[in-house]
């Protein structure tokens, strides 16, 4: 079993996340500082011993590995004929993008949301059609009434929707998805599900697929669904692409294949088997660390920074911090404490809505790592309130 108070260096590896100067802490992009499941290890070593690195099929262990995980931990029973194989979320939104919409049409978002999400809308010559969430200084909800009304633009015909959400941390309801589906049915707006974050819920906390809200849902909707994030295999470069409605996966999936986006590299489709096969008590005791992890953020900030305020989350390890009273544009706020104090945090701007007022910061890390980041939060937020 993985120790997660074990700290890992991964400076001068070529990690994203690590590519900092020496006396900097990197808090921000969505990777984990966890050493992946043993069964993950140990099926990626043993493709390496194989020696050759071909072309590959996807397997039907691919396929079944999924569908057995979504039956048995989400209740969503998935035919292998809806599934593509994919080299991410990411690539598949901005080429579902690009086969589903026109150029110049609107793309409805819920900000604030993953930033990338703004960019496979205006890199394809889409327009971003912003519904705000409604912020009532605990957490976040959907605005239903602005969502029909963007909805109802004659422009929009794609909704991006991030299940759970990232970074508010909503798990949404099944009663709130259906009632998402039912109004882009009523408008003719297709929906595109990001489901990574799916599997880092609360201890005790469910998520309801999408597409398992409704049949609506499941006629309307692609979903996205990967062990990228739980697992914190990004690098592996995989995923799987969900669509009931044949009409609509054709269209998909011929632009999958079209984008070079449908084949597996050596290590892509059996670490995903490994995980969603043997994966699950891992994952299990990684929740509680996580989960442990934000508890103890909480409790510190609550003491030492009572000013910011921490959001109402049930998923995902990325806190999403209030820091209204102290700054009205996060980005300088996080420019100051990487200047400051080496802290590496993402500011708010960027996820458009009121991102502004908020900072994320990654608590997918060793307590240790964690308290240093937060000793250096508290740090940096006394100077730059003194400013």
């Amino acid at each position: 079993m993985t120790n997660f108070d074990k700290t890992i260096d991964r400076r001068h590896t070529d990690s994203v996340k690590w590519d900092v100067a020496d006396n900097e802490l990197p808090m921000w992009v969505a990777d984990m500082d966890f050493l992946t499941a043993p069964c993950v290890r140990q099926a990626v070593s043993d493709k390496a011993k194989s020696g050759v690195f071909g072309y590959e099929n996807v397997p039907d262990e691919w396929y079944i590995s999924y569908q057995n995980w979504w039956k048995s931990r989400h209740g969503w029973q998935i035919c292998k004929e809806w599934m593509c194989f994919a080299t991410g979320v990411v690539p598949t939104i901005t080429s579902c993008v690009k086969s589903l919409t026109s150029a110049g049409d609107g793309v409805c978002v819920l900000t604030p949301v993953y930033d990338i999400f703004f960019h496979s809308i205006q890199n394809t010559d889409r327009r971003v059609a912003e519904c705000p969430l409604v912020y009532d200084g605990k957490r976040y909800d959907v605005d239903f009434d602005n969502l029909e009304r963007v909805l109802s633009r004659n422009d929009v015909t794609l909704l991006i929707l991030c299940n759970p959400a990232n970074p508010a941390g909503r798990v949404w309801s099944k009663e709130e998805l259906a009632r998402i589906g039912e109004l882009c049915a009523q408008c003719s707006v297709t929906v595109i599900s990001d489901e990574i974050h799916c599997d880092l819920t609360e201890p005790g906390v469910d998520y309801t697929p999408f597409a398992a809200a409704s049949p609506t849902c499941a006629d309307i909707s692609v979903t996205a669904i990967s062990a990228s994030k739980a697992f914190n295999l990004a690098g592996m470069q995989s995923a799987a692409v969900v669509v009931p409605n044949e009409r609509l996966r054709d269209r998909v999936v011929r632009h999958l294949n079209y984008d070079e986006l449908a084949e597996p590299n050596s290590f892509a489709c059996v670490s995903a088997v490994a995980a969603f096969t043997e994966g699950g008590e891992w994952l299990d005791g990684l929740r509680r660390y996580l989960f442990a992890n934000r508890k103890f953020a909480e409790e510190y900030l609550a003491k030492n920074l009572p000013q910011l305020k921490v959001v109402e989350q049930k998923a995902t390890y990325l806190m999403w911090i209030d820091c209204s009273a102290v700054t009205d544009n996060a980005d300088l706020l996080c420019a100051h404490l990487r200047a400051e104090t080496g802290l590496y945090i993402n500011g708010g701007n960027k996820y458009r809505g009121n991102g502004r007022y908020f900072v994320r910061v990654n608590v997918a890390c060793p307590r240790a790592t964690l308290t240093d980041g937060l000793d250096r939060l508290k740090r940096g937020i006394e100077t730059f309130s003194r400013k």
